[in-house]
């Protein structure tokens, strides 16, 4: 069953989801992308027309990387950054990136995260000065999607294109992963690309009400 909290969350994303497109107050869904780098244990097999690229069965491990993605769905824009790990200080410093580099005009970023235990205010005053931390955080609306239900977070649809399109195949370290990301990212930034985003309150309340307590 779905208890209030779950059903404050929900309605609270979709509802913003739900408001006219306002530049001075956009909102920006973030998530993260766990990604292992895996060499070749043999050389690949190079595409040619009518073929993909062929990788043997074997592999080397090189570790891991993550992966943050913000996406601004209803303007087509979105910033990614490659990071080693994805700790409270790694989220604060994206996020912090996105305040001053990407809206640095706006009034406030409205912040679509879920409720992994780096998303928090507690973050920012782990990573800078009281001042500064004080300072990003005047400019974050936090709005959290419910536990179990993260698929609310547009960002996931994102992540789910990212990795189609460029992250889904077998990438071997850090430096190929960062300029792979970076191109995908600035073509779809060039192509101003959406996401049409279709589950309303309404369609929630046809599915979901029976699960309501």
């Amino acid at each position: 069953m779905i208890d209030a909290i779950f059903r404050g969350c929900m309605y609270d994303v979709i509802d913003l989801y739900e408001e006219p497109y306002d530049p001075e107050r956009p909102i920006v869904c973030l998530d993260e992308k766990p990604k292992q780098l895996l060499g070749d244990e043999r050389k690949s097999i190079p595409m040619k027309p009518g073929h993909s690229e062929k990788y043997d069965y074997e592999y080397v491990r090189n570790g891991t990387a993550n992966i943050f993605v913000a996406v601004e769905f209803k303007a087509g824009k979105r910033a990614t950054q490659v990071t080693k790990r994805r700790t409270m200080k790694d989220f604060a410093l994206f996020v912090k990136m996105l305040v001053d580099d990407k809206y640095p005009d706006v009034k406030v970023i409205r912040l679509v995260v879920d409720n992994l235990n780096t998303h928090n205010e507690k973050a920012f005053y782990r990573t800078f000065s009281k001042d500064e931390a004080e300072r990003i955080l005047d400019r974050i609306e936090f709005h959290y999607t419910p536990k179990h239900a993260s698929w609310l977070n547009a960002a996931e649809i994102e992540i789910h294109v990212m990795d189609i399109e460029c992250t889904g195949r077998r990438i071997s370290d850090m430096k190929v992963l960062t300029h792979e990301v970076a191109a995908w990212t600035k073509r779809r930034n060039d192509h101003e690309d959406k996401i049409n985003w279709t589950f309303t309150s309404e369609r929630a309340d046809v599915k979901l009400s029976k699960y309501y307590v």
